[in-house]
């Protein structure tokens, strides 16, 4: 299944006798909640789902990273009471960039739901296109998910820092962040050494909406990464490094994720930390 779906798609997809799920997952690191935007107008019939609350466990300073991935029941629950079931298709999606939507996807994959896409463009383009919005908080669903943990690849630190010397490894941070100049969120600056940087600001155009397979297909190859190759993916907390897995799989290339990111390798001082674009 392609990993993204449009606007048109997904208004047919709703009118079929068998609509999917639809998660709103409207998130913004140090912004303000999602909740008020959700109550004030989503796709009709859509589970508002917390980044913090739902989608993630709760922080604690240590190697997980400022994002742990959620307990395997917990998160199950929280989709059941979305409406997500095993043999009903999910549609998530966010603002308008993907990117926060992108780790429901991921978390569902991951726990064994295949079924699962995220809106091109998020809640822009569905209003952008003229398609009905609504305020109104829907019932909660009955759904039957059970979680089966073992669906997407995943890394550890050891293997994180063995791809990036042998592999491919994409820290997908602003470039700055990367080469070690600023630090906004963590306490350390720099990145995994042997990593390689794509800004995952770069694969996007205007209003959110993911650039062409063939144009991102080229951008990957300059960085090794093609089809077959060992790659996998990190940022800051594990979000948006679930959307370059994601963008990744749509251009026909398999990643793993390095769940606990920047956030989790410097929760241990010893290892290693690179400052330079050469890594």
């Amino acid at each position: 299944m392609n990993p993204v779906i449009d606007t048109t798609e997904l208004a047919a997809a709703l009118r079929s006798a068998e609509p999917p799920v639809l998660l709103d997952v409207r998130y913004r690191l140090g912004g303000p909640h999602g909740l008020p935007a959700y109550r004030a107008g989503h796709l009709p019939g859509a589970h508002f789902a917390d980044m913090d609350a739902e989608l993630s466990a709760k922080p604690g300073g240590d190697e997980r990273g400022r994002h742990p991935l959620p307990d395997p029941e917990d998160f199950a629950a929280a989709m059941r009471r979305a409406g997500v079931s095993a043999d009903r298709d999910v549609v998530a999606y966010d603002a308008a960039d993907g990117i926060a939507a992108s780790r429901a996807w991921w978390l569902l994959r991951y726990f064994g739901h295949e079924r699962v896409r995220v809106l091109d463009g998020g809640y822009a383009a569905w209003v952008a296109a003229g398609h009905p919005v609504d305020a109104s908080d829907p019932e909660p669903g009955a759904g039957d998910f059970t979680p089966v943990p073992g669906g997407m690849p995943v890394l550890d630190a050891d293997e994180a820092a063995q791809l990036a010397r042998d592999g491919v490894l994409i820290d997908v941070r602003a470039a700055e962040r990367f080469r070690g100049e600023t630090e906004p969120v963590d306490p350390v600056a720099g990145h995994i050494p042997g990593a390689v940087n794509m800004p995952e600001t770069s694969v996007a155009g205007p209003g959110g909406l993911l650039l062409g397979a063939d144009v991102l297909r080229e951008r990957y190859e300059a960085l090794g990464a093609f089809p077959g190759a060992r790659v996998g993916a990190y940022c800051g907390s594990g979000v948006t490094a679930a959307h370059a897995v994601l963008v990744l799989e749509r251009s026909g290339i398999e990643a793993a994720l390095y769940a606990p990111s920047w956030s989790g390798w410097i929760a241990d001082p010893r290892r290693p930390v690179a400052v330079d674009p050469a890594g």
